[in-house]
């Protein structure tokens, strides 16, 4: 068994945690069990003294709360569960739990419900999801408005040496682009061109020309506007 503080030496370090990030040490101890000390696991024993006796005194008790509240997260997020047929608080890691497995799963297994792939548009989904659970957050963003910027030259059918801004431009001109909507207000299709094309200018080119740091929120946020913008798209071509 890999001992919490094996994992965590240090006891501000420990306290310091949010019961999220504490959840993750403790799953990360809970999947080096032995097969017969999993046979022991229960929320009773977990959360005794010898669990976390190896910090000194004066911190144990703060310890051994914060580790149970980090049970209880586990315990909500399905990641351990109780174990069928048996009396009182036995639990056994579920599967989402071993696929999890350790902080560094845990860490992606929480990007990911940042960016639910069900609501994406598929393509989107399918080509910079994985990249966003790795914490490649500029390749995401770039994969989706790349996506983007394909799906309206193939919609629009123009030229392969059209992209970025001069292809939104182009395809969602307010008068004649192929994908604009002649019934709506010449307003709303001069808006529409100014955020289709403003997307492509702000978050794919500055992406395919240099590094960009990013936190996790702010590519959510990107990758969501390309993924509205392709059902736009397809809703335009299919009309």
């Amino acid at each position: 068994m890999k001992r919490i503080y094996s994992i965590v030496p240090d006891a501000d370090a420990l306290l310091a945690l949010d019961p999220e990030e504490l959840a993750g040490v403790v799953l990360e101890s809970l999947n080096s069990l032995s097969n017969d000390e999993r046979g022991q696991l229960n929320r009773y024993n977990f959360g005794l003294g010898s669990t976390y006796s190896e910090y000194p005194q004066q911190f144990q008790e703060q310890i051994g709360r914060a580790l149970m509240e980090a049970w209880a997260w586990l315990e909500r997020e399905g990641m351990i569960a109780a174990r069928p047929g048996e009396q009182g608080e036995w639990v056994f890691v579920t599967r989402r739990g071993k696929q999890v497995k350790t902080r560094d799963g845990l860490k992606a297994y929480q990007s990911s419900m940042l960016l639910p792939k069900e609501q994406l548009h598929p393509v989107i989904a399918q080509k910079c999801w994985s990249s966003f659970l790795r914490g490649e957050y500029d390749t995401a963003v770039f994969q989706a408005y790349k996506e983007l910027e394909v799906a309206i030259r193939e919609a629009a059918r123009l030229k392969p040496e059209e992209y970025g801004v001069e292809l939104a431009r182009k395809a969602f001109h307010s008068e004649r682009g192929a994908l604009t909507d002649p019934n709506a207000p010449v307003a709303e299709r001069e808006a529409l061109s100014n955020l289709v094309a403003g997307a492509l200018g702000a978050y794919k080119n500055p992406h395919s020309h240099r590094n960009v740091q990013l936190e996790p929120d702010e590519a959510v946020d990107m990758i969501n506007l390309a993924s509205h913008l392709m059902k736009l798209v397809g809703a335009r071509k299919a009309g």
